[in-house]
């Protein structure tokens, strides 16, 4: 009997020594009373290229925000009052619910959702929907390049641009890379105020000159001489055109799918747990 008390008492010791030697792995960097912050906690606080000094005092202000929240649990935890407490229990008990019914639901959802819109099911909700596709800004559809007015070939180039057939398409692409900056896909919708951040000599004072259709402009600065052309216009307020917000449709109806998947999932979920026995709701 003696001897079985010594072997337990050496491996509730080596036990006990690993259970330490466990904790002792990580490196503590700060101690509030019982809690400890280690160092596995602060490796990812610094961004990569930052220098001592400024690592240091990020590492030091988070540490000392980690204290001051510890001690202030601690501090809630002796002075509030019991009900306060259990109050605050059962909203943590909650959150945590809550993250992980989402998490697994959205790993459900991400496995069997269907994430492709076609242009008919897009079409459908466009035309369900129109007063909800008004423009607040102006569109156009619009192309331009940047060139050096001195080029030997300017007059070329510029009836190339204006003219604008097949032929010309494929040679101002294949010599794009001469061009200061260019945009010649002009089948597409953008905003004016793209074109205002993109190209500077385009100002608030000649913008007006890009809400008019089939429009030409020559401006030039310092940079050279833009050539530019408008092919189409939508102005604020009028109804958007399914090409552009087709991108929007396509998230809403996919977010739509979603919520169905979800409700279809959870009712599945308790079916399942009732014919089984898992989930019984007691008289």
């Amino acid at each position: 009997m003696k001897n079985r008390i010594i072997i337990v008492l050496v491996l509730l010791s080596v036990t006990s020594c690993q259970l330490f030697e466990k904790e002792d792995a990580r490196t503590p960097v700060a101690r509030v009373n019982d809690s400890y912050l280690y160092q596995e906690d602060i490796k990812d606080l610094v961004n990569e290229g930052t220098s001592k000094e400024d690592s240091t005092l990020v590492v030091q202000n988070f540490i000392t925000r980690w204290a001051t929240q510890e001690l202030l649990v601690e501090g809630a935890k002796r002075n509030l009052n019991e009900a306060k407490l259990d109050d605050f229990q059962r909203l943590v008990n909650n959150y945590k619910r809550d993250l992980y019914s989402k998490a697994y639901l959205e790993a459900l959802v991400k496995r069997s959702i269907d994430t492709t819109v076609s242009f008919s099911e897009a079409a459908r909700y466009y035309k369900s929907n129109l007063e909800a596709f008004k423009l607040n800004e102006d569109l156009i559809k619009f192309r331009y390049i940047n060139i050096d007015e001195n080029r030997l070939d300017f007059n070329d180039l510029q009836t190339k641009f204006k003219r604008f057939n097949n032929e010309d398409k494929r040679e101002l692409d294949s010599i794009s890379i001469q061009f200061k900056s260019y945009a010649l896909n002009d089948s597409i919708w953008i905003k004016v105020s793209q074109v205002l951040n993109k190209i500077p000599v385009v100002s608030l004072e000649n913008r007006e000159q890009l809400l008019k259709k089939s429009n030409f402009i020559q401006l030039k600065d310092s940079l050279g001489v833009y050539l530019m052309r408008v092919n189409d216009v939508l102005l604020r307020g009028s109804t958007a055109p399914l090409e552009y917000v087709k991108p929007t449709i396509d998230q809403i109806v996919i977010n739509k799918r979603k919520l169905e998947l979800i409700r279809d999932l959870e009712k599945d979920i308790t079916k399942d747990a009732i014919k089984n026995k898992q989930f019984e709701i007691y008289n």
